[in-house]
């Protein structure tokens, strides 16, 4: 029941993407709260707006011409034309505004009152709107996201950034992604998939440092016999447009913001680099291994930060960690108890499912009267590069430092691509502890390697035995099939 006799809410919430508006809404539409919701961009965050969403609807879109090829080796008379970039981006921009708009109706149909407005924090009871008000609430919820970095380089602000992808006038004819985690990998795949001319440089060994390396390992071979240029122990030192280039230094990206507040520089940043960056001309590379190239646009996928600045947190008593996240307890609440945060502004698990179980977990702790731990072991995950990755639990080498491991795996060229003369392979793994024979981590790179992913992750999160996965009769053919049908252990430990 609300009770907002000293308050004008019984929460206030700011931000309005996946976690904060579940939040708000179970909040309002199931414990009857009084609540308000502020949020300074669009509604749906990053997922909806310019992440999950989006994304995904470009791998689909990435897909069509090598499906086109492929085609054709079953006898279909079908042919790859020009991918149409205005078109395709037009019908997307009109989804996200779809959801949007479902995203603001879930909102009214809960009663939650919406601000379009920056929110900061005066007091543990008090947010400051920009459009000057001031809102006084009993409990309040960060749940603003994050957001993509530049690196201190000069010239950084000729590059642009993933959120800028899904706003470009064109696409380029060649692309120079910096960075090896999965969204610098998933756009080069995508990218590669629209005729982008695509080199990737990665400082590190090897990309998608943390997961399971065998599994990342097939990833890097699939990207280079697909096409993508890249190159792994190489860093960018030096960049400026061609045109440019001897006309002295330019300012790096932190000097151009000078004078500014973060949030005018954000909002200048999201409003012109879309449509500008990497649109001003030929951009002049220089790598760390000393080579020299040009690029119609560079992309730097080097990183996300939590959206923590310019909202006065640390001056009313919140921890903030190293990174910007706020620190936060096992129940998402702050130093300041009154003041609780989730989603990617906390930086523990960035996932969109997460936030949103977060999201739940709060409504319950605080208005349902059942304390309630956020469960952030055996996530399961995808990185939709092509192939996609899928996983679960622990990769190999993290399972080895623990205890000791019998791994079950197999490589194998899978059916559909094969009959048409692919040589592309696929990857089924399990990681199993050798003394109760519970699997421990699941890693899949295959097409749809996600979807086979979330069914995989309930029977690990179930603590499931490799004998029980050996119990399951297959389903014929398919890929999937591998993991219930592999008998012996390829390595022990």
């Amino acid at each position: 029941m609300s009770d907002t006799s000293k308050y004008d809410y019984d929460l206030f919430v700011i931000g309005g993407g996946s976690g904060g508006v579940r939040a708000a809404r179970v909040a309002a539409g199931e414990y009857g709260a009084k609540v308000g919701l502020a949020e300074h961009d669009r509604y749906g965050g990053t997922c909806v707006i310019r992440g999950c969403v989006p994304k995904k609807l470009m791998v689909f879109a990435s897909g069509y011409a090598a499906t086109a090829e492929e085609a054709q080796c079953y006898g279909w008379d079908i042919k790859p034309g020009p991918f149409d970039w205005h078109g395709f981006r037009d019908r997307l921009n009109s989804e996200l505004d779809r959801l949007e708009d479902v995203y603001r109706s879930l909102l009214d149909g809960s009663g939650v009152d919406k601000f379009d407005a920056f929110a900061s924090l005066e007091d543990a009871h008090t947010v400051k709107l920009s459009t000057g008000e001031t809102k006084t609430a009993k409990h309040i919820l960060v749940a603003t996201g994050g957001h993509p970095v530049r690196p201190d380089l000069p010239n950084a602000d000729l590059g642009i950034v993933s959120d800028d992808i899904f706003h470009l006038e064109k696409l380029p004819k060649s692309i120079l992604i910096i960075g090896g985690g999965y969204i610098a990998c998933e756009f080069a795949c995508i990218l590669k998939g629209l005729g982008v001319e695509v080199t990737q440089y990665y400082r590190g060994a090897q990309i998608l440092r943390g997961f399971d390396e065998e599994a990342r390992g097939l990833i890097a071979e699939s990207m280079r016999s697909n096409g993508i240029d890249l190159h792994t122990g190489t860093n960018i030192v030096e960049m400026a447009l061609e045109a440019d280039r001897n006309e002295g230094p330019q300012p790096t990206a932190s000097d151009a913001s000078m004078g500014a507040s973060v949030k005018q520089a954000e909002d200048m940043r999201v409003q012109n680099d879309g449509a500008q960056a990497g649109q001003r001309g030929p951009i002049w590379v220089k790598s760390t291994n000393g080579g020299e190239k040009i690029f119609d646009m560079v992309l730097f996928a080097t990183g996300r930060d939590p959206s923590t600045k310019g909202m006065g947190l640390e001056e009313i008593g919140i921890e903030i960690g190293r990174r910007g996240e706020i620190v936060v307890d096992e129940y998402s609440q702050t130093a300041v108890p009154s003041v609780y945060a989730i989603g990617d502004v906390t930086d523990r698990v960035n996932l969109t499912p997460v936030a949103i179980r977060e999201g739940m977990a709060f409504t319950k702790t605080v208005f349902g009267d059942e304390p309630t731990p956020v469960d952030h072991e055996l996530i399961a995950s995808a990185i939709f590069t092509q192939p996609e990755m899928g996983t679960v639990g622990m990769s190999e080498e993290d399972a080895r430092e623990q205890e000791e491991i019998d791994v079950y795996c197999t490589s194998f060229r899978p059916m559909q691509s094969a009959f048409a003369g692919s040589t592309s392979r696929v990857l089924m793994k399990l990681v199993v502890s050798k003394k109760t024979q519970v699997v421990l981590g699941c890693h899949i790179v295959a097409p749809n390697a996600g979807e086979m992913i979330q069914l995989a992750g309930i029977a690990v999160k179930m603590g499931a035995t490799k004998q029980q996965f050996d119990q399951t009769c297959a389903v014929h053919p398919t890929m999937s099939e591998e993991l219930v049908t592999m008998r012996d252990p390829v390595r022990t430990s």
